[in-house]
């Protein structure tokens, strides 16, 4: 294999914020350079998901590898790799840097750069990226590609004077990008003739062909019935297929150094691929292995009931199944005196955890209770023992412990100045501490540190509507903190439910309590008796609503006659309900649960 051939591969992938045009670029690319015919042809090609489709986001990077014939009469091999916007799918974006030497940055001429902008991009800069600056939707009314220009060399202070103009929808420009990609991007450095070494990118389950790898050979080639060995898990798999995605499957002899392509072989489940470990021949592996990428790391959890308990089996199956795609979803069982069996399940984050639900009713047809979100807090208790409290329910007694930790994080808020007011009381409302504020024309960058508890809730959602959409908010995990955290439990009726209990700020307590129990009166269906809802604190009642009693009229009988005969059946009823009160068991329906857990201020 002679070095033209290395030099003639692009590997490239696309990174922007959420809706600026990544996957509609993509899919002109595709069809520019003839890929895909234009029977098979449809919007988003690469969203295969039927979610992604209808909310228009990416949420599985997906490859593709193109074949371009450029103007200067040589053929060249481009892989692409679409990768997520939104800030859960951080993860998808890294390792997909990681299997490429350039990105296309893609910036909305109307909106210019956005929180995950700058986070996608810091991520291609560390990753030694060259980087194509395409500037989309020129065609739009409100574009200002020049002083979107000016900002991007402002934010990012990377060049854009020579910036792509396109727009991804109608094919303008778009051949500038084939274009630059050739000429702008580097080609992948490797040794044909070394031993094989290969980063292992992503894998998914194919119902036909098992797990399906996708790797970036670095050195060496490889080829149908090697036998390869992962470094990470010591695991040794013989290879049956080798191939490439166009964006189907297609079988190839063999994949070379600086390619990109597919492997399958005799693989039972997606777990036992780590991502970013390093695949190499069982009789002759390579020095060393790659660095590899940490694990992604569950930040919330919630429990996640069926609402028929004969579905719980169901259930199982159906996770273990969405499992095969998605190693970042984890879950183990557990149980809820008023939910009954159900599985306590980890999220990369609020819109993880939404779509993970999403494909449980829609995919396997559950119905599902799922329980208030709760971040991952550590603490040390008092005979110095560290531990991790996934769940509320399960927090010891007060007296145990020593500290409790919880999570903070780094957020970046872009928005218009106009609602920068609004913005920055929500920050100090959620215990924020203000880091820096700076300004990109009428634009302002705030930085804060948030407790991620607060966040996990609604913050995303009053974000928005308090800046009219137009703010972007982008943030990683910085460190833990020690904080005056509790339990609060909900009781009703003297009883305590382990569904509603959750952790909160002390200062915050009051406030979250009232609002609780409220929303529990309205709730909860009249009994034949007095029903007190209360929100605790260890033994202290911070707030309390009385829910109260449907009354039978027990005097309608009574024509005329003495006054004392409607007393004593009144008395006779009063000690009836305080009876009834004392064994009554209240049924709180399960609309009720999910409301309540739907916090708003």
């Amino acid at each position: 294999m002679t070095s033209k051939t290395l030099s003639n591969i692009r590997n490239f992938s696309i990174v922007a914020h959420i809706d600026h045009g990544k996957s509609t670029l993509a899919d002109r690319l595709i069809q520019m350079t003839g890929t895909v015919t234009d029977r098979e042809m449809t919007e988003q090609l690469l969203d295969s998901m039927d979610i992604e489709r209808e909310r228009g986001i990416t949420i599985k990077a997906q490859t593709v590898r193109l074949v371009y014939d450029a103007k200067d009469g040589q053929q060249y091999i481009l892989n692409l790799i679409d990768t997520p916007g939104h800030v859960d799918f951080a993860y998808e974006v890294s390792r997909s840097l990681a299997a490429c030497e350039g990105s296309l940055l893609v910036v909305d001429a109307s909106q210019g750069v956005e929180a995950q902008t700058l986070a996608n991009v810091y991520q291609a800069i560390d990753n030694d990226h060259e980087i194509v600056t395409v500037l989309n939707k020129v065609d739009l009314p409100a574009a200002e590609p020049d002083r979107i220009r000016e900002q991007i060399e402002d934010v990012i202070g990377i060049d854009a004077s020579e910036a792509c103009l396109i727009s991804a929808k109608t094919g303008l420009g778009v051949d500038t990008v084939l274009e630059a990609i050739v000429s702008k991007l580097p080609a992948p450095q490797g040794d044909p003739d070394d031993t094989l070494k290969a980063m292992l990118v992503d894998s998914w389950y194919d119902t036909y062909l098992g797990v399906m790898v996708l790797v970036r050979v670095i050195n060496g080639s490889l080829k149908k019935g090697q036998r390869v060995k992962m470094m990470g898990t010591g695991a040794v798999y013989d290879v049956d297929r080798v191939g490439v995605m166009t964006p189907k499957f297609l079988q190839v002899d063999e994949l070379k150094a600086g390619e990109i392509g597919v492997i399958t072989g005799s693989i039972k489940e997606v777990a036992d691929t780590r991502v970013g470990d390093t695949i190499t021949l069982e009789k002759k592996p390579c020095a060393e292995a790659l660095p590899g990428f940490k694990p992604a790391q569950p930040v919330v959890f919630c429990g996640l009931f069926p609402v028929d308990a004969n579905d719980f089996e169901d259930l199982r199956s159906a996770m273990g199944k969405l499992r095969l795609n998605d190693a970042s979803f984890s879950y183990e069982m557990e149980t809820s005196a008023a939910l009954g069996f159900g599985f306590r399940c980890g999220f990369l984050g609020l819109l993880h955890l939404e779509i993970i639900q999403e494909r449980l009713s829609r995919e396997f047809d559950l119905d599902l209770i799922a329980t208030a979100p709760s971040v991952v807090y550590q603490m040390t208790l008092t005979d110095n023992t560290d531990v991790e409290l996934h769940n509320p329910a399960d927090m010891p007694d007060v007296v145990k412990i020593k500290e409790i930790r919880e999570p903070w994080i780094r957020a970046n808020i872009m928005t218009p100045d106009e609602f920068l007011g609004g913005i920055l009381k929500l920050c100090q409302e959620r215990r924020g501490l203000q880091i820096d504020l700076s300004y990109v024309g009428s634009r302002a960058m705030v930085a804060y540190d948030l407790p991620l508890n607060e966040v996990v809730f609604d913050f995303y959602d009053r974000l928005k509507s308090i800046s009219k959409g137009y703010a972007s908010f982008d943030y990683q995990i910085s460190d833990y903190r020690a904080g005056d955290l509790v339990k609060m439990s909900i009781l009703v009726n003297e009883e305590p439910v382990d569904a509603l209990s959750v952790l909160v700020h002390r200062s915050q307590a009051e406030r979250r309590g009232r609002a609780m129990v409220e929303k529990l009166k309205e709730l909860i269906p009249r009994h034949m008796f007095k029903i007190p809802i209360q929100a605790a604190i260890g033994g202290k009642v911070i707030a309390r609503e009385t829910l109260s009693a449907l009354r039978k009229d027990v005097t309608a009988k009574c024509y005329g006659g003495d006054a004392t005969r409607k007393r004593k059946l009144l008395e006779k009823q009063k000690a009836g309900k305080k009876k009834m009160r004392q064994f009554g068991k209240v049924e709180i329906p399960q609309e009720a649960f999910i409301q309540a857990l739907k916090m708003d201020d």
